[in-house]
């Protein structure tokens, strides 16, 4: 084998390790993660969602098909579960795409296309103080890095300041992925279906009590995150749903499963952030929220 033969063959491969290597720079690789609390990504939204129960991996297939749908429209993923406690099949999350954000109305023709491909429709509130970060969308390895950049950082940030903060929320804008984890009124930021879901886990765990109270506890805390019944007012914050919703009572307790509890924490971290004694029952209690997406690839 002649000797420039060789030479081009070494060159040609060094051509292309440093292209990859490259690619993998442009996507994100190198980039700093600086984790704040502070005000939102977003603002009031109205968003066309799929709720799944499974392992996270599978999300991809519901963001392609809402992207299908309106393609120019940010998406959004919102996950209920910590993938560390949680088995796959059991981890809880809503993924679509947001139709009008602040006071903007959705495109009707939009909503409608949606409607007929079977999401539904909801709208979470515009809050004031949030964990947030953000990282580059910029190809698919962009997605991956995700995980190994973004949520360690996150899971230290909220560790080492005890905040309760949770469910997290992924917002893919044109170059940008925006993460952000409410630090109040997060029972807002929980679907419909995941308050029916709730309602039936807690119904079957009472026609148990009875006989294996110490069983109905061991299946609570392998479940994940179970929601109390008082949501009265967080729904009627959303103007647009187009799932049913009972009425919720007007129950305080909250049940909480493999999330770490910090007694009377969230009720002071509600009055130092917003001072508002009104928005103390739309609060969620006492959850600690450890970078839970971040547990799963």
């Amino acid at each position: 084998m002649p000797d420039w033969f060789v030479l081009c063959a070494v060159i040609s491969l060094l051509l292309s390790l440093l292209t990859v290597a490259g690619y993998i720079v442009y996507s994100g690789l190198l980039t700093d993660i600086t984790v704040l609390t502070g005000s939102p990504p977003i603002k009031k939204i109205t968003f066309a969602y799929k709720f799944k129960e499974g392992p996270y991996r599978n999300c991809g297939q519901l963001f392609r098909e809402s992207y299908c749908i309106g393609p120019k429209l940010s998406r959004i993923g919102v996950f209920y579960d910590d993938p560390k406690k949680v088995s796959g099949p059991q981890c809880r999350f809503a993924v679509g795409s947001i139709l009008s954000e602040g006071e903007n109305k959705p495109d009707a023709e939009l909503l409608k296309r949606y409607e007929t491909s079977g999401f539904n429709v909801f709208s979470f509130p515009e809050i004031t103080h949030v964990v947030t970060t953000s990282f580059p969308n910029k190809t698919f390895i962009s997605i991956l890095l995700r995980l190994r950049k973004v949520y360690p950082q996150l899971h230290h940030y909220i560790k080492e300041r005890r905040l309760c903060a949770h469910p997290f929320l992924e917002i893919y804008r044109e170059g940008e992925i925006q993460f952000m984890a409410p630090l109040a009124r997060q029972g807002d930021f929980y679907v419909p279906e995941l308050w029916q879901l709730n309602r039936r886990l807690s119904e079957k765990e009472e026609s148990h009590s009875d006989t294996d109270v110490s069983g109905a506890d061991s299946n609570s805390s392998e479940s994940g995150v179970l929601l109390t019944d008082s949501r009265e007012t967080s729904l009627g914050s959303s103007s647009i749903h187009s799932v049913p919703v009972q009425d919720q009572g007007d129950s305080d307790s909250f049940k909480q499963l493999n999330w770490e509890h910090t007694n009377g924490q969230q009720e002071d971290q509600g009055e130092q952030l917003n001072g508002d004694s009104n928005q103390k029952n739309l609060e969620v209690p006492t959850i600690e929220w450890w970078g839970v997406v971040g547990g799963e690839e």
